[in-house]
Formats: structure tokens, sequence, C-alpha cells
């Protein structure tokens, strides 16, 4: 193990280093024309996967590394190093949303056929879960896919769906069953199939690299084989695996702390106020202090979840009070460098300006903060 921490070996600390490289020399530079072009372009999910990071924890015989998740969670701190929450999501929906169920869940003949694509960055795959009126309400979907012959027959929408614009594959969750969550399934829907429609891009307040869409699905005919799992076990395997959405978002959410931490050392170190730098004012030194404090609380609570999750296998009660205290934390500390930068922060040659519209979606995506508190209350048996 190393010297900084109980959870980390040299193997991911050599990761942790190649990957920050990669980041500051091919993501951050093109991060400000991704974000106005409001998307990732395709060449650089074919470079993630020529690099391996769309696959790290999947099977070999995929094309996939076979790594822990404790490689994922350090992919997710150094992206947020690209300046950019949009390139981070737009990769990890591919590799840890929409792929991951499919790799765990899905028959071997879909795996060999569709995952090593999408592991190799050929393909851009999206998570097709939220409808217009049912957000957090998952078990309420609505979208239906009537089973005729050798095919399920899809009708419905989706909204908020990342990647949505130009997905090749959408892992959507239906209703295959009657109400409630013993209905729902998901599927593997190929986007060139008849009938369906991108209704428009979102134009979003953060995360402007991640395009994000409306779709619509009429009389889309899907061949059966493309049933992920069992029918009606859907809304079960959803669950299962918000919890690496969720050790997701937390890990970007301490990744982003790092990097507002280390633009308000830039800063408060060469802007002097009356005669002297802003760091060497005692109120900064101590709004600093309390900053550094939950940034080092939000880690270990990450990083505790993310070893019960490896551990134990399932620790939804960890995970969702990292993701809670996390995705909050943050919000804080944008904010308290966003003031620091006093009328600078709203300049957008600033990176402060973007990282404070970015951290607006932390407290929503994967479950809201509302939704962590009453899984944790559950858990507790509250």
């Amino acid at each position: 193990m190393t010297a900084d921490s109980r959870y980390f070996t040299e193997d991911h600390d050599l990761f942790r280093k190649h990957l920050r490289e990669f980041v500051l020399r091919e993501l951050l530079p093109r991060a400000d024309e991704w974000e106005r072009a409001g998307l990732v372009p395709r060449e650089a999910f074919r470079r993630m996967g020529e690099l391996g990071y769309l696959g790290i924890r999947f099977r070999p015989e995929y094309g996939g590394s076979g790594l822990d998740h404790w490689y994922t969670l350090i992919l997710c701190e150094e992206l947020m190093r690209s300046l950019s929450v949009g390139i981070g999501v737009s990769m990890l929906v591919q590799s840890e949303f929409a792929t991951a169920v499919l790799h765990d869940e899905g028959p071997e003949e879909l795996r060999r056929e569709l995952l090593p694509a999408a592991i190799r960055g050929e393909t851009i795959w999206a998570l097709g879960v939220t409808e217009p009126g049912f957000g957090s309400n998952v078990a309420g979907l609505r979208t239906t896919a009537r089973r005729e012959g050798g095919d399920y027959v899809v009708n419905g929408s989706k909204i908020f769906i990342s990647n949505g614009t130009r997905a090749d594959f959408i892992t959507l969750a239906v209703r295959t069953g009657g109400e409630g969550p013993k209905g729902l399934s998901l599927i593997v829907f190929p986007t060139d199939t008849k009938g369906f429609t991108v209704g428009r891009a979102l134009d979003k307040l953060g995360a402007r690299a991640s395009d994000t869409a409306e779709l619509a699905f009429d009389g889309c005919r899907v061949p059966a084989r493309y049933l992920i799992g069992e029918e009606g076990k859907g809304f079960q395997y959803i669950l299962d695996h918000f919890q690496g959405e969720r050790l997701v978002l937390a890990s970007f959410a301490n990744g982003f702390m790092q990097v507002a931490w280390e633009e308000a050392l830039k800063y408060g170190r060469a802007r002097e106020v009356f005669g002297k730098a802003i760091l060497q004012h005692q109120v900064w030194r101590h709004r600093l202090a309390d900053i550094r404090t939950q940034m080092e609380a939000s880690r270990q609570l990450t990083y505790y979840a993310c070893d019960r999750m490896v551990s134990v296998g399932k620790a939804h009660k960890e995970i969702s009070m990292a993701k809670l205290f996390a995705t909050e934390a943050v919000k804080r500390v944008v904010g308290e460098v966003f003031q620091l930068h006093g009328g600078y922060a709203n300049i957008e040659e600033f990176p402060i300006c973007r990282l404070y519209r970015d951290v607006s979606g932390f407290t929503i995506g994967a479950g809201t903060s509302e939704i962590m508190r009453e899984i944790i209350a559950a858990e507790e048996r509250l």
C-alpha cells in the first residue's frame, strides 16, 4: 500500500499519474471547444477507449481491463481536471451507467456482440430511465414494451438523457408488465430503429459538454433477444446499479472540490487586497481551512463507501451518505471559491465561472439529495 492512503496501491497511483497526464494533455485544452459545441466528439470516446478508460471494470473477454472500483473512482476524480463536468458525465454514462448493467446482467451472446465496440469507444451509449413527470419515481415509469412475436414494440418518451442526441444504443427502462416495480424491464435499444426520434437537445445551465436530450418512441420494434436479464427485474437492476452511479457522482464532486481548491490557492496567492495577498488575510485563511476540512471529510466518507462496496458488494446506505455529503459539500466549496474571486468569478476566462455553473447538477443527478436522505432514513429504520 502507498503512504497516502490505506485504500490505494502503487498500481493505483501509477494509473492516476498517467490518467492525469492524459487529461491535462488531451482533454483540458479542448474543453472550451466542446463546451461551446454542446457535446464531446466521437473521436474523444475512441481515444478514451483506446487507452482502456471505457472498460476499466469489464472482463477481459469483452475487451475490458478487469480492474476494481478504485480505478473507476480515480477516473472520476481525475476527469474533473478537464474543468468540465460534461466530459466526465459523457464518458461515465457510457462506461458505468449504460453498459455496466449489460455487462453484469445481460445474456452472454449480447455481451459479446455489443460490449467490445462500446469499450473501444466505437459506439456511444445512453441510459434511458427518466421520463416527463417521473423523475425520482422510477417505479412509475410509463414507456411500454409490448411483446409481439419475436419483438418488443416500444412506445413512450424519455427526458434528460445524457449522450442522447447521438447515442447508438440506449439501455432503456420499459414497462413489460403491470403497474409498479415488478412490471419494469431493461432492454438494449438500437437508435437506428424505425419510429425513434430525438425530440430536442436540452440547453442546460451546467455540464454543457454533455449532450442531453428528449427522446420519443413510436411503435419501435426491438428484437426480444435484446432483453437484459429477466423480464420484471428491471427495477432491481436499476437499484443495484444506482450504487455505482452515486459513487461516480460523489467521486466527481471530490475531484471538483480539489480543482476548486487549487484555483482558490492560485488566485488567492496572486491577488492583493489592501497591500497583501488575499490568503494572508485571516478571514480567508479560516474560510479555506473550513473548505479543506469539508473536502477531507467528503473524500474519506466516499472512500469508506467504496471500500464497503468492494468488500461487501452492497453499500446502499454508505454510498447514499457519500453522495449526499459530497454533492452538498461541493456546492458550498465552489460557492466560497466563487466569492473569493470577487467580480472576476463572473468572467468566462476564469475557470471558477464554469465550475460555478457545473456544480448546479450534482445534487440532482443519480438521485436527489432528498432521495438520498430517504434511503438513509429507511436503512436506519426511521
